[in-house]
């Protein structure tokens, strides 16, 4: 008798998923949370800002540091923790290759030279040895991102920055919740700056904050981030070269009923990412990344795995997260590219004056980062590890269908 052959959903096939899983998520609190702002008629900011103080503490509870400084997004949060470390022109910064564009952009933006130091093929974050072999008597900060929500190697890290006299600003765009040895991420370093874009695990829409423990640093940016006002001054008194970077009322206290979701929202995340690490862990070809060293809580903005063609037959990773997609999992191949191939490296188009000319991103040359970006990340998206342990189970055996059609094609 000849088999009965299943059919994969881009084929015309039953989706192996059926749950669609919404984001952002929110009910009547949020909804009546903003429109009494709207009401109030008090919706500016820092004349009117008490719920952008008010969330701004909350955070920072949150996180275990002193301070927090909100403001428009997490490429400004970026942008005013440099400026408050005391960067200056042509300044070295190290950077991972394998993140958003503004990691490296921010540091452009305050005329210091970003360097790409290359990631750990097992995490996907920065790499310790090879930070350490990167630092000149230029490098003044270490920007370590905890990307898809993973802690980099900390201890490690601080290890470095102390020996070498370095500043630490934590990328935590993905990290909200996360933590590291019983720290949440954003409060280990000299400043950890977070973004509320749409997709983060925190959001408002837009936004951005940056924490810290260091009083002159905090000082610093609310300057910054308030057109250079300090406190205690006058209205049009300008102390620093800053900008009007504020958020609104109607974002913080949105951004306030958010985080009461979060701590449950990054439990589930952590549980099921575990969870499908062990439903993964006996595909052939599927290597779930590495949880890294140490006690740490991952918050899972992205689940991260590893894949190999040659066990799926002719499908490039393209094809199978086309595949993957139409089976139900919200999930994508991720960056295309490096961040030091994009053409604003490549062709030199910096618009600032201190980037020496003999800084050639041609040469550039970090395999891991490249191979994660060629071949070999699969991404599946925060949303869907909000699913249940059922969803889980959904998106392995949705792998495994695939795998079993290619093989008996």
């Amino acid at each position: 008798m000849k088999s009965t052959l299943e059919t994969l959903a881009i084929d015309g096939g039953e989706k192996t998923v059926q749950t669609t899983f919404p984001w952002p998520i929110y009910d009547e609190n949020e909804v009546q949370a903003v429109a009494e702002v709207i009401r109030s008629g008090r919706w500016a900011n820092p004349d009117c800002g008490e719920a952008v103080a008010a969330f701004e503490q909350e955070f920072a509870a949150y996180c275990g540091t002193k301070y927090a400084v909100s403001c428009v997004n997490g490429s400004v949060s970026l942008r005013l923790a440099l400026m408050a470390c005391g960067v200056k022109p042509g300044d070295e910064v190290i950077v991972p290759p394998y993140t958003f564009i503004a990691t490296a952009s921010t540091v452009l933006e305050v005329n210091c030279v970003p360097v790409f130091v290359d990631i750990d093929p097992e995490t996907y974050n920065l790499d310790p040895k090879a930070i350490e072999a990167a630092i000149t008597e230029r490098t003044k900060v270490i920007i370590p991102v905890h990307f898809a929500g993973l802690a980099c190697n900390m201890d490690a890290i601080m290890d470095i920055a102390h020996r070498h006299n370095l500043k630490v600003i934590e990328d935590a765009a993905h990290a909200h919740g996360a933590e590291y040895k019983g720290r949440k991420l954003g409060s280990i370093g000299d400043a950890g700056s977070f973004s509320f874009q749409s997709s983060k695990n925190l959001t408002s829409g837009e936004g951005g904050i940056v924490v810290t423990n260091d009083e002159n640093l905090y000082r610093m940016m609310a300057s910054l981030r308030n057109v250079g006002r300090m406190e205690g001054g006058q209205w049009y008194d300008h102390f620093n070269p800053g900008c009007n970077y504020r958020i609104t009322q109607m974002q913080a206290v949105l951004l306030s009923q958010q985080l009461k979701r979060l701590e449950e929202q990054t439990v589930l995340r952590n549980n099921n990412g575990l969870y499908l690490n062990e439903l993964l862990a006996d595909i052939d070809g599927i290597t779930p990344l590495s949880r890294g060293d140490g006690e740490i809580r991952h918050c899972y903005h992205l689940y991260i795995f590893k894949y190999d063609s040659s066990a799926f037959g002719p499908l490039s990773r393209s094809e199978f997260v086309a595949r993957l997609s139409a089976e139900g999992v919200p999930c994508s191949t991720g960056y295309p590219h490096p961040l030091y191939t994009q053409p604003v490296f490549q062709n030199r188009n910096f618009m600032c004056y201190a980037i020496p000319e003999s800084v050639d991103y041609t040469s550039v040359h970090c395999p891991i980062a490249e191979r994660a970006c060629r071949d070999e990340a699969v991404w599946i998206f925060q949303h869907a590890m909000l699913g249940s342990r059922e969803d889980m189970r959904a998106f392995a055996e949705a792998i495994r269908k695939i795998q079993r059609v290619v093989s008996q094609s």
